[in-house]
């Protein structure tokens, strides 16, 4: 089954130059398909069925070709993990040309630092602040309006600053802050999102964590709403189609959240997807230096067991 699906598949372990998500090895499986490499990393803590979404992108990038697409580069935006102020620079110098950048923040006083130190190295530089749902909705208000009476007007969005909906509808109307989706829509797939609105800005999504390239664009459709393509911390292969999904999309003014190769100890493509002057190049990669990263044997035996759970059950729902 592993070669009926995922030819030349390897499962590699790359190291993050700083913890990202609570995770300093980023594991991942790519392979190749009839339309070119792809990839599927969902991260451990995700269960068979929510891993199953991530398959379903992976195997369509894998054996259909591209979308239409309208832009060749993508405007890219920085990535701060939560990090101590003096190591910002060296995080920024990564993302050369980038006017924007997303910090990941867990409280106020210390994410305050951390844009201060930004704002010293660029006080043109458009912000926006990842809580990842970290917050209820009376400290997403108190901590937010902080963050606007400190810096004003320099904060593009927030991006899901507490978990549930009903939660993002009491903040909404009481910070004067865009607030954009993330989890709220990832981890609620199949739910009807045309009220969005009511609780969100912006809408992000992510090539695998919400089934690929067809499913994007219907749950693009049914939120309405401004669309942010971003990452799931993947190699430049799914990097790849995570440009090739922003670019597939006929207006966007809104840089993309695609340049975490960099967060990466190195890049296992060839060319690099990393950013240059801001963007990062549309077009098809091949890993072309990864055996450095092969994972060890008993890493790899999980992901092909689990890949082989995924696969089943995507046989069965199809049967």
């Amino acid at each position: 089954m592993l070669e009926k699906y995922c030819p030349e598949l390897s499962i590699l372990q790359i190291p993050l130059r700083n913890k990202f998500r609570g995770i300093t090895i980023r594991e991942v499986a790519i392979f190749r398909g009839s339309a070119g490499w792809s990839e599927f990393s969902p991260f451990l803590e995700y269960g068979d069925e929510e891993a199953a979404i991530w398959m379903a992108a992976a195997l369509e990038a894998a054996h259909q070709p591209w979308p239409e697409l309208y832009r060749d580069r993508i405007a890219i935006n920085a990535t701060l993990p939560i990090v101590e102020p003096s190591q910002v620079r060296e995080i920024l110098d990564r993302f050369p040309g980038s006017t924007t950048v997303k910090i990941k923040v867990d409280d106020f006083e210390k994410g305050s630092l951390v844009v201060d130190e930004v704002l010293e190295i660029n006080p043109e530089m458009k912000i926006r602040l990842d809580v990842n749902g970290g917050w209820d909705a009376e400290l997403a208000i108190s901590n937010l309006l902080e963050y606007h009476l400190r810096f004003g007007s320099v904060f593009e969005y927030v991006e899901q600053p507490c978990k549930t909906l009903p939660e993002l509808a009491i903040v909404k109307p009481e910070v004067p802050i865009r607030i954009a989706a993330d989890e709220s829509i990832r981890k609620n797939l199949g739910a009807d999102f045309q009220n969005l609105s009511l609780f969100a800005d912006i809408a992000i999504l992510k090539w695998q964590p919400v089934g690929g390239f067809a499913a994007a664009h219907k749950l693009a459709g049914e939120i309405g709403l401004p669309v942010v393509i971003s990452s799931a911390l993947e190699t430049g292969i799914g990097i790849s189609h995570g440009l090739a999904l922003a670019a597939s999309f006929s207006e966007s003014s809104l840089a993309c959240g695609l340049g975490t190769v960099a967060l990466l100890e190195g890049d296992i493509c060839s060319p690099a997807t990393l950013v240059e002057d801001g963007y990062i190049e549309v077009k098809h990669r091949e890993p072309a230096h990864f055996e450095r990263y092969l994972a060890v044997p008993d890493r790899a035996d999980y992901w092909k067991q689990r890949i082989l759970r995924v696969l089943q059950l995507i046989e069965r729902r199809s049967a």
